[in-house]
């Protein structure tokens, strides 16, 4: 197995910082997934069991101007690391501004992930910072345990509020109840709701705008005979919602969140070349 790329855009690299941070607060550990075409972060905590689950995509051309990969085989021309992201997003704080940064699959007292970024530097001698991130090799007897999470057949589908604006509301709702509830129509409204036995409290929007999913049957989709005033809801840990609110860095032109009726919370946010979904299961 080897890998290599390298990174020379300062806008691209701050970019796959503002990912890697994402996913860094999100998760303590993911396995990271590399191929000829695509990075994947990827985190599948069972979500019957109460867990998360996380899939991100980034198109490695976006990103890299160099990108070699050798897989396992011919044939399976991937690698699966498992690795703690907090590292990576430590490393790469320091490769800020960086005239180069190139990572590389390495071998010292164990397999590493190394990250060498070359500094600017007022001498003509070249600064070069290097860290080396331990990772675990995930053999390929196990690369079935993550495949990309299908769309679940979902009640409504709808577009999120400014992020920002959304994660102000859990905040302040997150100091009087522990479960939220977020339900949402055909007809672009959403409510966040809390009830507990002192207090209840909904907060409205209105005009959000419902996805259209594909007419092919090939996705999940809320069913055809559904009234569009009719509310979806699923009862959520509040706190898991506003770790994902207050970890967002990827600035998605698109964010927006399917509703598994009373099972689950399934948010998608878009950027041009980053799509990232993440599962909330609900609670009862």
């Amino acid at each position: 197995m080897r890998f290599r790329a390298k990174m020379v855009d300062v806008g691209c690299l701050n970019h796959f910082t503002r990912v890697v941070n994402t996913i860094s607060k999100l998760t303590k550990t993911c396995t990271l997934r590399l191929t000829a075409d695509n990075i994947y972060f990827m985190l599948s905590d069972k979500v019957a069991n109460g867990g998360v689950s996380m899939w991100c995509e980034l198109s490695q051309a976006n990103f890299f101007d160099e990108f070699q990969l050798e897989g396992v085989s011919t044939e399976a021309n991937e690698i699966y690391l498992e690795l703690l992201p907090e590292n990576l997003a430590r490393a790469l704080k320091t490769a800020q501004n960086a005239k180069s940064l190139k990572i590389k699959l390495t071998k010292k007292h164990c397999p590493c992930l190394t990250l060498a970024a070359e500094l600017p530097s007022l001498s003509s001698v070249s600064r070069v910072v290097t860290h080396d991130i331990p990772v675990d090799v995930i053999p390929r007897r196990l690369w079935q345990d993550f495949k990309e999470p299908s769309v679940p057949d979902f009640d409504v589908s709808i577009y999120l509020p400014p992020l920002k604006t959304m994660k102000n509301v859990v905040d302040r709702m997150k100091n009087l109840s522990n479960h939220m509830v977020l339900e949402a129509n055909q007809n672009g409204e959403m409510n966040l709701k809390i009830e507990t036995d002192l207090v209840s409290v909904s907060t409205h929007f209105k005009d959000l705008g419902n996805p259209s999913w594909g007419d092919d049957g090939s996705q999940g989709g809320p069913s055809q005979d559904r009234v569009p005033e009719a509310m979806a809801h699923a009862r959520v840990d509040i706190r898991k919602l506003q770790q994902f609110l207050t970890s967002q860095q990827v600035n998605p032109s698109k964010a927006m969140c399917n509703i598994v009726s009373e099972r689950m919370l399934h948010f998608i946010l878009l950027h041009e070349d980053v799509s990232l979904q993440y599962f909330i299961p609900a609670v009862a």
